[in-house]
């Protein structure tokens, strides 16, 4: 054999080398792949983990469904270019992470305390209570470790935000035009053309019918469905299941402070003389003048104010009642109101007060010193308030316990009930769509758990699963029906309704664009127009933000100016504008509030220049075939 390799050496090391290249690439792509796991993306050689991946989907999955409640759908916001959206903000935040260790930004941890130290949510009578502190970080399965390191991690990133964001600079100039753009105002009235009109006259043919449920047949298949049974722990009902003694409610009491002192209050009552801020000359004259002889009046019978208030007062929401405005603390009042009021001694009457609203003569009739509400007067919410408290730590020391519960004994959620004197509940049929009937189940991480082949299959328990604040579900599936399809002559009259609704939209449409072309030549029309609406960028009123658009955009050289808009499912609407009025001139403080807005925009622009540029610059890979769902 060593004579072989001797002789043919040259062939040999040919043959290694051929050997060698696949099994390197072959080798290292496996290699590569092994390492990477299941990481969405890698940012400098550093990946983002699918479980980061996750927890960020989830976070923004109950922000939107905070925003829009029981409108929320999760899966019309879980497609693929969401998916890209959130990875790329995941590799924008880890590329600022890297460069701000680059650039030696550090939190000490002197900082780092005195930050966790201020958080409402860990002090307890003004003060940081550090048991509140380490049990709802139990609550939340985190170690003190691994909040501090995120902590400090979004501190960090925080100061290379601020730096980069500290450099933007808003012109006087473009916060001006921005300002007359959005205060701009513009009379809209609508007129609709309604589908309804059209319903009579149109007919579906049952191969029209028939067709349309051909094409369409997922659309009415009956949802999978399932029934379930459930358990809740949640602080608030621990809380109102505890009762509260004399002493603890004497103890929070002396801990509130100063929170349950009421200040100074004045009872006064007013007689106003309307006067817009930027009236003219002629109009101010004249103003002050009848507020002069009124005020001569009031000095002349102080006693008669009530009935000189009904008599002369433009204020509709106080002359009926002589004037008489309640009482009021301080804050509570426009500043030279309130100056003027607790300026006075009860009984005594101002001279005339100008304010944005015009002329006031004051009358001080009740003056209420600065006091304590006495502990009876406090006792409900006194009550409530260590109720939540007593709720949120009793909630912290069965949270762990709970979640163990129902993941070690999963084939049953009688136990955990029992156990910990929860009740039982049972669901009415659900589908994998939130809804807001569904109450707690209303949560789309749980519902996704349900429906899950452990749930479904196995009947297993689920996770105690975080729905709300201080709120964990687990929940069993009791039945299930696997999705079905339903027959043409169960939606035969569903899909004749659509079809007619359509239809109509559509002649409505085609009538509301020929009066259109009417109006736009100049003539006349039957339309009849609703109220009409002064609207703006800013208030935009009750106008949809496309029609709103349209309004705002459309050249006001030659009023009326009209347009319109499809209503699906009600008809065509037609616009007309009839007026438009200038932005006023802006205050020097609302000029310097819009000076800020456009700073924070700007600065926002800058920093999202500021992270593209760092992604041109960094080896970043995402891992697209790790982006899809689950199920996919």
């Amino acid at each position: 054999m060593f004579e072989l390799v001797q002789k043919n050496k040259r062939l040999i090391q040919v043959l290694i080398i051929l050997i060698i290249i696949p099994f390197a690439f072959f080798g290292l792509e496996a290699y590569t792949r092994a390492k990477r796991g299941t990481d969405v993306a890698t940012v400098e050689g550093e990946g983002i983990t699918a479980r980061e991946f996750g927890d960020a989907l989830r976070a923004q999955q109950d922000r939107l469904r905070a925003a829009f409640g029981g409108q929320f759908d999760p899966s019309a916001y879980d497609t693929p270019e969401m998916r890209e959206a959130l990875v790329e903000a995941l590799i924008a935040e880890r590329l600022v992470a890297i460069e701000a260790v680059k650039s030696r930004l550090l939190v000490s941890d002197d900082a780092l305390r005195r930050v966790i130290a201020a958080m409402p949510a860990f002090q307890r009578g003004g003060k940081f209570s550090k048991a509140d502190y380490e049990a709802l970080l139990r609550a939340q399965s985190l170690s003190e470790a691994q909040f501090e390191a995120r902590l400090r991690y979004d501190l960090t990133v925080g100061q290379l935000r601020q730096a980069v964001s500290a450099t933007a600079i808003a012109p006087k100039t473009v916060a001006a035009r921005i300002d007359a753009l959005e205060d701009e105002k513009r009379e809209v009235s609508e007129a609709l053309v309604p589908a309804g009109l059209y319903l009579d006259k149109v007919s579906v043919t049952p191969e029209q019918a028939k067709a349309h449920y051909e094409a369409h047949k997922a659309e009415y298949r009956a949802p999978e469905r399932i029934r379930v049974e459930y358990v809740v722990l949640s602080a608030e009902a621990l809380g109102k299941a505890t009762s509260v003694s004399d002493a603890e409610l004497k103890k929070a009491y002396a801990e509130a402070g100063s929170k349950y002192r009421v200040g100074e209050q004045r009872r006064a009552s007013h007689i106003l003389i309307k006067l817009a801020p930027d009236a003219d000359e002629a109009t101010r004259k004249a103003a002050h003048e009848k507020a002069e002889k009124i005020l001569a009046e009031v000095k002349a019978a102080p006693e008669q104010f009530a009935e000189l208030a009904k008599k002369y007062s433009q204020d509709t929401g106080s002359a009926a009642q002589g004037g008489d405005l309640g009482l009021f603390g301080r804050g509570m009042m426009v500043k030279s109101f309130e100056d003027a009021a607790f300026a006075l001694k009860a009984g005594e009457t101002s001279g005339i007060v100008e304010t944005e609203f015009g002329l006031h003569i004051i009358r001080v009739t009740e003056i209420q010193p600065e006091r304590a509400r006495p502990l009876a007067e406090v006792r409900k919410e006194l009550t409530k308030m260590v109720q939540e408290e007593k709720g949120k730590r009793r909630f912290a020391e069965l949270a762990e316990s709970f979640a163990n519960q129902v993941y070690e004994q999963a084939d049953a959620l009688k136990p955990v009930a029992e156990r910990l004197k929860l009740e039982l509940k049972t669901s009415d049929w659900i589908t994998k769509t939130p809804r807001p009937e569904y109450g707690v189940l209303n949560n789309p991480r749980l519902l996704a758990a349900l429906f899950s082949p452990d749930a479904l299959k196995e009947r297993r328990n689920t996770d105690a699963i975080e729905v709300g604040s201080d709120t964990l579900v687990a929940a069993r599936v009791l039945e299930h029906e696997a999705a079905r399809e339903r027959g043409f002559d169960e939606v035969r009259a569903d899909i004749e309704q659509t079809l007619r609704r359509e239809a109509a939209v559509k002649r409505a449409t085609e009538a509301g664009e020929a009066i259109l072309a009417r109006l736009k030549k100049g003539e006349a029309s039957d339309l009849k127009w609703g109220a009409a609406q002064m609207v703006s960028r800013r208030e935009p009123g009750a106008l949809e933000p496309a029609v709103l658009r349209t309004a705002m955009a459309l050249d006001s050289a030659k009023l009326p100016s009209y347009f319109g808009e499809i209503r699906p499912g009600e008809g065509y609407a037609v616009y007309r504008l009839s007026k438009v009025i200038a932005a006023p001139q802006p205050s020097d403080d609302k000029l310097r509030q819009d000076l800020e807005r456009l700073r924070q925009r700007i600065a926002a622009s800058e920093y999202a220049s500021y992270v593209a540029s760092l992604r041109e610059r960094a080896d970043v890979s995402i891992h697209r075939d790790n982006l899809l769902p689950a199920q996919q």
